[in-house]
């Protein structure tokens, strides 16, 4: 079984890029074609400004506050492979992860900030003892994903 996240990190993107046209446009209507007139609802330009630029930061900082990454799993063949990424404003550096199926001894997951940060970490067995890779997050993953990515795991755990 093959899938990755990427319709919902171009979705991410794309919205991400509507709200930067949308706080550039307001910024150009109100101070420098000057076509809204303020007060707007009892507040100044300048509030309006700092909420909608607020407003802006906030969801465009979103994603990397909630670590979210295009993951791509796959298990065909004899490896259990991760490949990701930090899907934020800058991207971070593309890491994979290859565990022999044979290798593979489970895995653990975790949750933070009441279950929308979510990762989870993998185990390969070695000659030396066990490995832990570090944590992939799989917070941008659907509910679908998050429960295909666990059942296939699931049967490639060591059971003891």
């Amino acid at each position: 079984m093959t899938f990755d996240n990427s319709k919902t990190i171009i979705s991410l993107r794309i919205k991400l890029f509507g709200a930067t046209v949308i706080i550039l446009a307001y910024i150009v209507l109100t101070y420098i074609a000057k076509m809204i007139k303020y007060p707007l609802l009892g507040m100044s330009d300048t509030a309006w400004t700092l909420i909608l630029v607020g407003l802006f930061f906030g969801y465009a900082l979103l994603p990397m506050i909630l670590n979210y990454q295009y993951i791509y799993f796959s298990d065909d063949g004899e490896n259990i492979v991760f490949r990701y990424f930090t899907a934020g404003i800058a991207g971070g550096r593309k890491n994979s992860i290859e565990i022999n199926k044979a290798a593979f001894t489970g895995y653990k997951t975790e949750s933070r900030f009441f279950g929308m940060i979510e990762s989870i970490t993998l185990f390969q067995r070695f000659q030396e003892g066990t490995a832990k890779y570090p944590p992939v997050y799989i917070s941008a993953l659907s509910k679908e994903e998050k429960s295909k990515l666990f059942s296939s795991l699931n049967r490639y755990s060591v059971r003891e």
